[in-house]
């Protein structure tokens, strides 16, 4: 994973885009994701932080006001909070106190094994939102807009909180590009996510809990790969969707520099489930094979990016962005498939 590239944010735009964007609720609609906050940090990663405000200014009619606050949480009510979108100012206010009054990484610490059950909540919007956060207050400088980023991307995470019905063990794999071929779809498939999460029954066993915390990270890696390359293949199923198939497990890898090692091998489980049961929600009946962008001359890293930049879709941005950290020329094609099926108006 590339380091941030300072030289890209000399002017603060992060920071000003961050400022602009924390006046607005994480979502719209009642439950449609507001993704730019995830979007504008991998545009400032990658040396695109001239086309930021623009984008924001492009994004402005997705986004919505923060909803009003219901009631405090506190360490007493805070079980009977967890899951509640009802809640989602009380908890981005919850955890504004929380960054506020001690280190992020001491907050991280404490939640994130409180979250981690709840991974699939919003459509694994909210542990992505942590991983870019994270991902920047480690690699660049500590500013207040970037804790309260932080703080936000886990109230969020917080107030949807969403566990997985009970599964059934199908047998172990013995990788993960395996495990991914051999989720079983889930019967319906004519509604939204909610609904189809609902029917997940049983996924493959990859990853347990036990393992050192370097194969745990491995184990992470692998699968971000897996669920990246498969995209080149299997993405017509639901391009938008299936994106967070690797973003959602790569969110997790790269929040895990940040947290003690002793929840590394945990959060392989949790990483596996959501990355499984997007792909229960949206597998398409088979593959088709696409190679475009693995021939002679293909385009570099960055010119995907700047492919991916330029068609300005958040999910195509924040998936060249995983397709990147992964970086090898399949992970590339990967990247442009989704510059290709995916509409500037999906999301």
């Amino acid at each position: 994973m590339d380091d941030f590239d300072h030289t890209a944010d000399t002017t603060g735009v992060l920071d000003e885009a961050l400022e602009r964007l924390h006046a607005a609720g994480p979502e719209r609609q009642g439950w449609l994701s507001n993704h730019a906050p995830m979007a504008v940090e991998a545009l400032v990663r990658h040396g695109h932080a001239p086309r930021v405000h623009r984008w924001i200014d492009a994004y402005r009619d997705k986004l919505e006001d923060m909803p009003a606050p219901y009631a405090r949480v506190t360490p007493e009510n805070w079980r009977e909070a967890l899951g509640d979108p009802a809640r989602i100012a009380d908890w981005a206010d919850h955890f504004e106190r929380e960054t506020a009054e001690r280190p992020w990484r001491d907050v991280l610490a404490e939640w994130w094994p409180r979250l981690l059950p709840g991974i699939a909540g919003g459509a694994t919007h909210p542990v992505i939102r942590v991983g870019h956060a994270v991902r920047t207050l480690l690699t660049s400088e500590e500013t207040a807009p970037r804790v309260t980023e932080l703080a936000h991307a886990l109230g969020y995470w917080a107030a949807r909180h969403q566990p997985l019905p009970p599964l059934t063990d199908l047998g172990a794999a013995p990788t993960a590009a395996a495990a991914l071929d051999a989720v079983p779809a889930v019967p319906d498939q004519s509604a939204g996510i909610r609904h189809r999460l609902a029917q997940l029954s049983a996924l493959p066993r990859w990853g347990a809990d036990g393992m050192e915390p370097e194969t745990a990270r491995d184990r992470l890696a692998e699968l971000v790969t897996a669920a990246t390359h498969r995209y080149a293949t299997h993405a017509h199923g639901e391009p938008v969707m299936l994106v967070h198939a690797a973003t959602a497990p790569n969110a997790v890898l790269r929040t895990l520099p940040a947290l003690p090692r002793a929840l590394w091998a945990p959060s392989v489980g949790a990483a596996w489930a959501a990355s499984g049961a997007v792909t229960a929600a949206y597998t398409p009946p088979g593959p088709a094979p696409y190679t475009a962008g693995q021939e002679a001359g293909a385009p570099t890293a960055e010119e995907v990016f700047e492919r991916a930049a330029a068609h300005g879709d958040d999910h195509v941005i924040k998936f060249a962005d995983t397709a990147l950290d992964v970086g090898d020329p399949v992970a590339l094609t990967a990247a442009l498939r989704a510059v290709e099926l995916i509409d500037r108006e999906d999301g």
